[in-house]
């Protein structure tokens, strides 16, 4: 990763155990109820959560004036519970078959490939997480979305940990 680039880099604190967010973002179940920006859903999440290990996930949006589905795919690179994961995103249909992020909007620099990389820090009874994506820049709707999702994830967190207490 160039240091020059400005990608996308969100720094969270999240009320609960190192443990709870990690299976956030490695449980199907879990991930479905937070990930995606606002006003989306997400009907698909299947996570083969090992190195070599491949992930999919839908995102939809239905409102009267339309309906959209976005397809993600990607490779875990590093899996190191609960601390650190590293996988790839790509833009693709439903069957798992990439498309170009241009077909989708996007613009013409949007890379095929992008990285995710997710770092936890235990700090007492809070987990503090450290989220870069590597090819999306700093300041765009993916961006937004990101913050989006990561407010749900600390509204679902504080809520699961409060039950387990």
């Amino acid at each position: 990763m160039k240091q020059d680039n400005n990608w996308v880099r969100i720094e969270r604190e999240f009320d609960g155990p190192i443990d709870l967010v990690w299976k956030m973002w490695t449980d199907p179940a879990l991930f479905k109820q937070w990930y995606g920006p606002n006003g989306m859903s997400v009907p698909t999440a299947e996570m083969d959560v090992t190195v070599g290990g491949t992930r999919t996930v839908c995102m939809s949006m239905q409102s009267p004036e339309r309906s959209m589905e976005m397809w993600f795919t990607g490779v875990y690179k590093e899996v190191n519970a609960p601390r650190r994961l590293v996988y790839t995103e790509s833009m693709c249909d439903a069957d798992g078959t990439l498309i170009s992020p241009k077909s989708m909007g996007m613009p013409d620099s949007f890379p095929d490939i992008t990285e995710v990389i997710v770092e936890l820090t235990e700090d007492g009874d809070k987990t503090r997480m450290v989220m870069v994506h590597v090819g999306v820049e700093a300041g765009t709707a993916g961006a937004g979305g990101w913050n989006q999702a990561f407010d749900k994830l600390g509204a679902l967190a504080q809520s699961l940990a409060g039950v387990a207490e």
